[in-house]
C-alpha cells in the first residue's frame, strides 16, 4: 500500500492568499527519495492510460494551481461545480476536474491506481490516485456539464468535442503527482508551477501584480494593453502566462509563441517589469467559465489583478464579446475570489491619435480610423512573407511568425 504523505508548500507572505486556503497546496511530491519510492511502487499498481485532459489536470494539481483541490472530483462535486461553481461541501471551483476513462477493467477492487500519461512516449506514470469512487456518468450528466460549462452542446465546438470524447467512467480521489508530463522537458525556460511563480514574485519584491493570459503571439495591441493595465493599476510587475498544452488545429505552437513573446518583452518592456511563464494545461475554449478558471489559478500563483478582454477564451461565435467579464458580476459567488479583474475592450491602433487605444475610449472614431486586421488576413500576410503594418505588429515579432508560417 502506497501511503499519501504531505507535500512541500510555499512559505506565507503578505501576497494575495490562494483561493480557499492560507497556503498553496501543490500535489507534486517534492522529496526526491519519496518520489523515487512512489515511482517504484507504482510499477506494482493497476494502471490506466488517462486522457490528455486528465493529465493536464494532474499537472495543474501538482503545481498548486488548483489549490485547495486534492484530486479528481466525484460526480456529485462535478455536477455541483457545473451547476453552481460549488462542490457538495461548498468549496468554490469553476469547472469540473475529472478523470474520465473508457474502462476500469482490472481496477474495480483497487484502492490505488497508477495514472499513465497519454502524451509522453511509453506512457510513464504521471500520478498515483487513491480510488474513492468509480461512477458511471450518464449521457444526461455529460450533457448537463457540457451545457453549463461550455454554454453549448455543439460537437463542432472544440472544447465540447474534447470533453465528450473522453470516457464515461469517473474515477475520483486524491492524487500524488510524480512529474509534470512533457512540459518541463519541452519548455524548461517557460513552464513554471504556481509555487515557482509565487516565489519569483516574492523575490522580486512585487506586491501588485497583473497577469495576462495568452494562447497566441502578442501583437502591438496586446503589448500596449499590458502597459495600460500596469499603469492604471499601479502594478509592480506583469506575469505573461501562456498556455503550453494542446490547442485546436491551426493555432500557433507554443514554442513559436514563446519565442515571439520573449522577443517582444526583451525589446519593449523595462527590465524587471515583466516575466514570461507558461502553464501545462489543454485549452478548453469555454469562454466565460474558462475566464473564471483563469482568474482562479492566477490568484493561486500570486497575481493580484488579471486582464480579461474581448472574447476571452472564446472560439467562433459561441459567446458574447464581454460574457467573460459579466460572468464575474452575474455568476461568480460573492467573495469567492480576491483577485481583481481588469476589464479591457478591444485594443487597436488609432490613426487619429497615433497610438494604441481601447476602442471604447476613443470617441469620434469610426471603424476606418483603426488599424484592424482579421486573423485570417494576418495569417495570409505572414504566409506570403509580408509583415503586418508596424501599427499592428512589432517587426521582430512579425519576423518570427513569418519564419514559422513559411516553414509549413
Amino acid at each position: 500500500m502506497v501511503t499519501f504523505a504531505s507535500t512541500t508548500t510555499t512559505r506565507l507572505t503578505d501576497m494575495i492568499k490562494p483561493v480557499g486556503s492560507d497556503k498553496l497546496l501543490p500535489l507534486y511530491i517534492y522529496d526526491d527519495s519519496e518520489r523515487a519510492r512512489l515511482v517504484q511502487a507504482a510499477a506494482d499498481l493497476p494502471s490506466v492510460i488517462i486522457s490528455s485532459a486528465a493529465a493536464a489536470n494532474a499537472v495543474m494539481l501538482g503545481g498548486g494551481y488548483f489549490t485547495p483541490l486534492q484530486g479528481y472530483m466525484n460526480l456529485q462535486d462535478a455536477l455541483g461545480v457545473a451547476n453552481e461553481m460549488r462542490t457538495a461541501s461548498g468549496a468554490f471551483f469553476p469547472v469540473p476536474v475529472l478523470n474520465l476513462v473508457d474502462s476500469v477493467e482490472g481496477l474495480e477492487e483497487a484502492a490505488q491506481i497508477a495514472l499513465r500519461d497519454p502524451n509522453v512516449e511509453g506512457n510513464p506514470v504521471i500520478a498515483i490516485q487513491q480510488v474513492e469512487a468509480i461512477e458511471t456518468v450518464s449521457e444526461g450528466d455529460m450533457a448537463l456539464m457540457t451545457e453549463k460549462v461550455y454554454r453549448t452542446t455543439d460537437m463542432d465546438h472544440p472544447g465540447v468535442a474534447e470533453f465528450n470524447n473522453q470516457g464515461r467512467i469517473a474515477i475520483s480521489g486524491p492524487i500524488q503527482v510524480l512529474n509534470f508530463s512533457y512540459f518541463e522537458a519541452e519548455f524548461p525556460d517557460t513552464f513554471r508551477t504556481a509555487v515557482e511563480i509565487r516565489n519569483d514574485i516574492e523575490q522580486r519584491g512585487w506586491q501588485r501584480v497583473v497577469a495576462f493570459q495568452t494562447r497566441n503571439p502578442m501583437h502591438l495591441a496586446h503589448e500596449e494593453l499590458c502597459h495600460m493595465a500596469m499603469e492604471r493599476l499601479n502594478c509592480d510587475g506583469l506575469v505573461i502566462h501562456m498556455l503550453l498544452g494542446k490547442l485546436k488545429p491551426g493555432d500557433i505552437p507554443a514554442d513559436v509563441r514563446d519565442d515571439a513573446i520573449r522577443t517582444m518583452v526583451k525589446n519593449y518592456f523595462p527590465e524587471n517589469s515583466a516575466i514570461v511563464t507558461g502553464y501545462g494545461f489543454d485549452m478548453l475554449y469555454a469562454g466565460p467559465r474558462e475566464a473564471v478558471l483563469h482568474a482562479y489559478f492566477r490568484q493561486n500563483m500570486g497575481a493580484s489583478h488579471f486582464i480579461i478582454g474581448r472574447d476571452h477564451a472564446g472560439v467562433g461565435d459561441y459567446y458574447g464579446a464581454f460574457d467573460a467579464q459579466s460572468i464575474f458580476d452575474d455568476e461568480v459567488p460573492e467573495g469567492a475570489l480576491e483577485i481583481e479583474i481588469f476589464r479591457a475592450d478591444h485594443t487597436a491602433w488609432s490613426n487619429k491619435l497615433n497610438r494604441v487605444v481601447m476602442m471604447n475610449e476613443a470617441p469620434n472614431h469610426t471603424k476606418e480610423d483603426f488599424v484592424l486586421l482579421s486573423g485570417t488576413r494576418v495569417r495570409e500576410m505572414l504566409s506570403e512573407g509580408t509583415a503586418p503594418p508596424k501599427e499592428f505588429s512589432r517587426p521582430e515579432v512579425a519576423e518570427i511568425l513569418i519564419n514559422y508560417y513559411q516553414s509549413l
